[in-house]
């Protein structure tokens, strides 16, 4: 039951889904926590972000456009986020904001807990989400990194920050490891494209796609198909959404109820 003194949560994007919704909500009745979580399309981010600070609203979940613009607005970068210039989360202290990227932590987590040998990579993409990505290739060791873009200005911003190379197409390019940052295979317009084809599929021992809805897109099926190890957009978004959770409330769910919440969250 709502009542005056339920800490609210939130988000920001620009395309608000259910998934952080559902996810949160489903941990705090789980926990009997009394809070609850909403998402928001902002018009004004500064705002927005002002109404955090104003209202006392715990924490803020914040994607695409707004990871690098709303960097002017917190109080302090915590290391996850200075590290990539980027923020997925604000925690509200007090009135002091502090921001992080727990996208960043869920990518260092899943490199390291799927045991992905140092190699060759492909990264597409160049938005925020891929710099959450290659800073973490970088700090789990990775060297021989290309960043694929179209946009050659980002394409080669985002290779040269992190000392990796840069191509505009994917072409004859392979690598161990692919990762896919863009929303193709994304439920929408983009829902059946297959962002790498099925000879740079074969050629990878490891095929990972940051989409989280579907968790099984285009480039996941075919990659099952191959019989290569695969690292799903689910498994991100459930492990970056588990680091918000206990930045806001302070409770660490076990196991099985982020797994739970993940899948309800997606259902």
């Amino acid at each position: 039951m709502l009542n005056k003194d339920t800490t609210l949560c939130i988000s920001l994007s620009a395309r608000p889904s259910n998934i952080g919704t559902r996810f949160h909500n489903y941990l705090y009745d789980a926990l009997d926590l009394d809070y609850v979580y909403k998402a928001f399309a902002p018009t004004d981010l500064a705002q927005a972000i002002a109404g955090v600070r104003g209202l006392g609203i715990r924490g803020c979940a914040v994607s695409m456009p707004y990871k690098e613009q709303v960097i002017a607005l917190v109080d302090e970068l915590d290391e996850s986020a200075r590290a990539i210039d980027s923020v997925n989360t604000i925690v509200n202290t007090d009135g002091r904001l502090v921001a992080y990227n727990t996208d960043y932590l869920a990518i260092v987590r899943l490199l390291r807990s799927h045991e992905v040998a140092t190699g060759t990579v492909l990264v597409r993409g160049s938005g925020g989400m891929a710099k959450a990505v290659v800073a973490a290739l970088r700090d789990t060791g990775f060297s021989e990194v290309t960043v694929v873009a179209r946009n050659e200005q980002n394409g080669r911003a985002l290779a040269g920050l992190y000392g990796f190379d840069w191509a505009s197409e994917v072409g004859e390019l392979r690598a161990d490891l692919i990762v896919n940052v863009t929303p193709l295979g994304m439920a929408g317009s983009e829902a059946d494209a297959q962002a790498f084809d099925d000879a740079t599929i074969q050629a990878a021992s490891t095929v990972f796609d940051v989409v989280a809805l579907p968790s099984e897109t285009p480039l996941i099926v075919a990659a099952r198909a191959a019989g290569r190890a695969v690292i799903t957009g689910a498994e991100v978004i459930a492990i970056q959404a588990e680091e918000q959770f206990v930045l806001y409330t302070g409770v660490r769910p076990s196991p099985e109820l982020v797994a739970a919440a993940s899948a309800f969250s997606r259902s």
